[in-house]
């Protein structure tokens, strides 16, 4: 009979908040889901992209990538959509060649102050029940795990890749 270690029950407890986080993170777009993607046919990599470069006021790809923790490509397709679709403008940057600044259109506008409530409302209710003290905590806790998952060692590699890799 295999006898289970102390560690093993740890690693399950972890490996058991990782679910929890991966189902909340499912749950947190279902709102998104049911009233938005179809009402302005967005994506959900496209309603994130327009969100932060409303927020931001102007941005590159690449910067919406670190912001975002989406990956470059899938910025790279919301961005094409979103250009196509006359919600952001493209523009060169005139001081640096391989850089082009995003910045939502009239109509990219319009649709983030359309949808910025709804952001605010999931927010309001996912914290409802949390105290001020929670809050704080929480969001030392999620910086703190940001932080891990962006490590990088001298080379710059990913320390969260390069550690997780299959054996």
């Amino acid at each position: 009979m295999l006898k289970r270690t102390v560690d093993d029950n740890a690693r399950d407890d972890k490996a058991a908040m990782l679910h929890q986080l991966l189902k909340l993170t499912n749950r947190l777009m279902a709102p998104f889901s049911t009233h938005l993607s179809h009402r302005y046919r967005i994506s959900l990599n496209e309603f994130r992209m327009l969100m932060s470069i409303g927020a931001l006021g102007q941005t590159a790809s690449h910067e919406l990538a670190e912001t975002t923790g989406v990956n470059v490509m899938s910025v790279s397709r919301a961005v094409a959509t979103l250009e196509r679709h006359g919600r952001i403008e493209v523009v060169p940057d005139p001081k640096n060649r391989r850089r082009k600044w995003l910045t939502l259109t009239e109509e990219g506008r319009r649709l983030y102050e359309a949808m910025r409530p709804q952001t605010g409302k999931v927010a309001d209710y996912l914290f409802s029940d949390l105290s001020e003290a929670e809050t704080t905590q929480l969001a030392r806790i999620l910086t703190h795990l940001i932080d891990t998952l962006e490590a990088t060692d001298e080379q710059g590699r990913s320390l969260f890749l390069e550690r997780t890799k299959p054996e």
